[in-house]
Order: C-alpha cells, then structure tokens, then sequence
C-alpha cells in the first residue's frame, strides 16, 4: 500500500465526523449526571487529550498566534459552550430526534454568516441543497412531535435546541476563518479550553458536584470525549480547512438521521413513516449540496494529509 491509499478527502472525513458525532444524543441520554456536568467533562477529557500534542508540537506556532484570532478562537469556545449546555439538555425535555434535528437548522445560520462574514459564495444548487435538508429537518421534527402532545416541556426543549443551534453556527464561521491560518491541534487547544472553563463556572453555578458520579458516569464522560469529541468535532475543525463552512454544515445535518438510527437500537426509540421520509429527504440534500461542491472541485480540494 503507497502513501496515496492512505489520503483522506476532507469530504470521507467529514462523513466519518458526523457519524462519529451521532453518539453523543445517546450517550448523554445514558449519563444520569447533571446535563452541564456531562457537556463539561466531555470537554475537559478531550481537552486533555488534544493538549499535550499541541504543546509538544506546536509550541512556537502558539508563540504566533496574533491577538485577534487568539480572541476570536476564545468567542468560538465560549459560544461552542454555550451549544452544548443549550443542546444536552434539551435532550432532558423533548426526544432525541427533535433535540438533534433542530440543532442542525444551523446551515440556515451559517449560510447567512458565510455570506456576510466570510465572504463564501452561495450559490443557488447549495440553496437548493440547504433547502432541501432543512425541509427533511423540519419533517423529522414534526414527525417525532406527533407522538404525543406538544407541552410546554417539549416547546421549551425545542427552543434550546434552537440555541443550539445558532451558536454552533458561531462556532462553524470562527472555525472556518481562524483555520486557514492556525493549525489544527493550537486552534481545537484554545477552543476546547476556552469551552471547559466556560462550562466549569456554569458547574459552580448551577450548584452541582464536580466529582460525585459512579465509575459508569466516567466511562460515559469519556466515550463522549472520545466519539463525539476528538472523532467528530477535531476531524470537522479539521476539514473546516479544506471545505466551505456551508457544505461542512450541510454535512453535518446527517447527524439526526444517525442519532435516530443508533437510537432506534439503543434507546428503542422507533420513528414513525414521517420522521423516516424526512431523514431521507436530509439525505437527498446533503447529496445534492455535495454534489454541486464536487462540481466546482479544484486543485485545493484533493486528498489531503496536512493538519
């Protein structure tokens, strides 16, 4: 086997992404910890894991970090912190399906920060494509939905899955910009901190004890490290590098239909005919957003090894 065999394109790597961070719903519905709890030492576990990489071969490109995308990398932390407290624990108030699904609305807000932002091109197959995935969204939501009664519970789920979602948009656009001029493992350190500290004083805040939790409690806090962590958001900051932050996000509209499987396994969660047509339609435009990406393919988007 040569070294080519052994590239990856930045778009097998964001499919592998997602469907590493498909397992985060359901390991935080085994957790029986606190919601913040869960999200702080998911962060934590993979900032222990990500840092000493970093110091050790990074050092002096951290000695070059400028003062502006240093604080930027901190708001990214900060607002990817304010998506996982927002997220975990909708998913205490209404169904893995909604909870994730509605946290994946996040192309719309990312589409308009690209445009606005960033300056990214949107054209209109990947208008056609977002439209598409958010319409399958939509139909998961409200498939799972009419299973039983709409309650101020579910409602109040819902909107902190929204949340959610508009701040990992925040997240997606920092990371899309920062990382074309700050490797991988220097810019995930500061995000992941950044991120840990945050969620560390919603901890102290919200009164509950950091370390008064069963060895099943640690597996999960780990497994959550691990999947979701270091295998799904470090490969998509990853690939934020070499993709579009539009078609990253579109990309990861494919975590809902993967949370509603392993659910359907793990959790005996069964979807109705609805949600089921609307993971395929989720599908259908993540293809077509992919498709119109591959098309304008050039010499930069090849198999890539670099950080």
């Amino acid at each position: 086997m040569n070294r080519s065999d052994l590239e990856v394109t930045p778009v097998a790597a964001l499919a592998f992404a997602v469907f590493a961070a498909s397992t985060s719903a359901i390991l935080v519905r085994w957790s029986t910890a606190p919601s913040s709890i869960a999200a702080f030492y998911r962060v934590l576990f993979t900032t222990t894991l990500v840092a000493p990489i970093a110091l050790l071969s990074y050092r002096e490109e951290f000695g070059r970090l400028s003062w502006t995308d240093l604080g930027f990398a901190i708001v990214a932390g900060v607002a990817l912190a304010v998506h996982f407290a927002a997220w975990f624990e909708s998913l205490n108030h209404t169904s893995v399906a909604a909870s994730v699904t509605l946290v994946q609305t996040q192309p719309i807000f990312v589409a308009l920060g690209a445009a606005l932002v960033l300056g990214e091109r949107v054209n209109r197959e990947t208008v056609v494509g977002i439209a598409i995935a958010i319409v399958g969204a939509a139909a998961m939501s409200f498939g799972d939905a009419g299973e039983a009664p709409i309650s101020d519970t579910t409602l109040y789920g819902n909107s902190l899955a929204l949340l959610g979602a508009i701040t990992v948009a925040g997240y997606v656009l920092a990371g899309r910009s920062i990382r074309q001029r700050v490797s991988l493992f220097p810019y995930v350190t500061v995000v992941y901190t950044a991120c840990a500290l945050t969620l560390g004083l919603l901890v102290g805040a919200q009164g509950h004890a950091y370390l008064a939790y069963p060895p099943r409690e640690w597996l999960l806090f780990l497994g959550m490290a691990i999947g979701p962590g270091i295998l799904g958001h470090t490969i998509v900051n990853w690939v934020l590098k070499h993709l579009e932050s539009v078609v990253v996000s579109v990309g990861w509209l494919g975590e809902p239909v993967g949370a509603t499987l392993l659910a359907l396994v793990l959790l005996a969660e069964v979807p109705d005919a609805i949600t089921i047509a609307g993971g395929a339609i989720v599908l259908a435009g993540i293809y077509v957003t992919t498709i119109e990406r591959e098309r304008r393919r050039g010499p930069e988007d090849a198999p890539a090894t670099d950080d």
